[in-house]
């Protein structure tokens, strides 16, 4: 049964229905050593796989790729990052795990919503960097997704204690009992930091006033940073947090006017990691790693994966499913990075070994030719 959705996700099939096509394919004898059973069977099957063996096999892979070496530090830090996502939503059908919520409409609408942690890594030499989603939390009724983080960050540490130092998220997660939780477990936090009305903001503003900016630069853009550590405006938070702000400007030339057209930013994040952990520079650049789960987590799995079609609307087997598609995820990923030649690799894109693993799938079986009459 995994094997098969694997495929599915590897092939990019987009549902149990367009797997039971390809039934007479081949392939499935020589990959599962036997018949794939239809979709409902491979639906109901799903909702019964107990979730923790599914973590357990996205814990092998992660040890793997660690005991191998090919998970090296990010900017001389391990670095995760935690977020929310919403990954169906309906207005007609539901589920005992469905959140309800109601639109500007007057309507009723169903939606499951989950905080997911990946873990960023920074590239082996010659080869791209590998992203590997750890694990997931359904989000429950009436509980804020704070609450969803928290509960996942217990049985992450427990099952990951060393696999990260520094943990990335955006202003949702700037509270105390957040940085605490962390601190408490020895681990670093890098938050953006948006409540202009915080004692934390307003103390750091009337510092980085007074205080001259440092020059820099990120990604071609020109910057100034602000660092400001040790402040204590912020008795609830265990520590003395650390707050620098970054104003960016570069320009885009559209491709209809050829005019430069001149561009800015401004970023303040929070963190609890100290000067001597991190220079101003690596704070920057791992603040604008945050998008990586949006970039290459969600959307990738969403656009290229179907990871948001419910192949069965039922709150354990959506779960099971999503595992599913980290553990998909993250296995060709590794291999994509790490086991393709850089020769092989090169000009060719994902895309492309996609394609060759859907050939396989969808190859039609040799047919007989009759015999040529007399």
């Amino acid at each position: 049964m995994v094997k098969a959705v694997l495929a599915i996700y590897w092939s990019r099939l987009g549902s149990l229905n367009a797997l039971a096509m390809t039934r007479a394919a081949k392939f499935w004898k020589s990959w599962l050593d036997g018949p794939l059973c239809s979709a409902d069977s491979l639906g109901r099957i799903v909702a019964g796989v107990d979730a923790a063996t599914l973590r357990q096999g996205i814990h092998h892979v992660y040890e793997r790729l660690k005991r191998n070496k090919a998970l090296p530090d990010l900017h001389g830090l391990a670095v995760a990052v935690l977020d929310g996502h919403e990954t169906s939503a309906s207005y007609r059908r539901c589920c005992d795990g469905c959140l309800k919520r109601t639109t500007s409409s007057g309507q009723t609408q169903f939606y499951h919503r989950n905080v997911t942690l990946m873990l960023l890594c920074g590239s082996p030499p010659g080869r791209p960097a590998v992203r590997l989603l750890l694990d997931l939390e359904p989000q429950r009724a009436g509980e804020g997704e704070l609450t969803t983080a928290l509960r996942l960050l217990e049985r992450v540490l427990a099952a990951y204690p060393r696999a990260f130092d520094v943990l990335l998220a955006d202003a949702l997660y700037a509270v105390a009992p957040f940085l605490n939780f962390l601190l408490s477990h020895e681990k670093d936090a890098l938050v953006v930091l948006k409540d202009e009305r915080r004692d934390a903001y307003q103390d750091a503003a009337g510092l980085w006033a007074q205080q001259p900016p440092q020059q820099g630069s990120y990604n071609s853009r020109d910057c100034r940073w602000w660092d400001i550590p040790d402040l204590r405006s912020w008795p609830d938070v265990q520590g003395t947090p650390r707050v620098v702000r970054a104003e960016e400007s570069w320009t885009v030339k559209p491709q209809l006017t050829k005019e430069e057209i001149p561009q800015t930013a401004s970023w303040v994040w929070l963190t609890t990691l100290s000067v001597a952990q991190a220079r101003t520079e690596q704070i920057v650049r791992l603040a604008h790693l945050r998008w990586d789960i949006e970039n290459q987590g969600f959307n990738e799995l969403v656009n290229g994966w179907h990871a948001d079609h419910l192949y069965r609307h039922q709150s354990k087997a959506i779960e099971c499913f999503l595992l599913l598609a980290f553990l998909a995820y993250n296995v060709f990923h590794a291999f994509f990075a790490l086991n393709l030649k850089p020769e092989l690799r090169r000009g060719r894109t994902m895309a492309f070994w996609v394609q060759l693993i859907a050939a396989e799938i969808h190859a039609v079986p040799r047919l007989a030719l009759p015999h040529a009459p007399p």
